[in-house]
């Protein structure tokens, strides 16, 4: 469902990456000043991991109007796309 148009319509599906933080947000400048000086990181590295599958944001393009939309993220090792 494309909500610009408000029809079902084709879609080409991609998936959305994660980009990269802008250094002047609140906390990559908390960060910043939690790790300035001696020492390493400001809490110790996670041993273990409860979660073993990223979620995956798929970003759905409409074939009409040509404009893209994100869908909600689902856990998943992996995916692959045909063509």
């Amino acid at each position: 469902y494309c909500p610009s148009c408000r029809k079902h319509t084709k879609h080409s599906v991609s998936q959305l990456k994660k980009r990269s933080a802008r250094p002047s947000s609140w906390g990559q400048r908390q960060f910043g000043r939690v790790t300035a000086g001696y020492g390493s990181q400001p809490r110790s590295e996670q041993k273990k991991f409860a979660k073993t599958a990223k979620k995956i944001v798929l970003m759905l393009k409409c074939s009409v109007c040509g404009k893209s939309h994100s869908h909600r993220g689902f856990r998943a090792k992996s995916v692959k796309f045909k063509g």
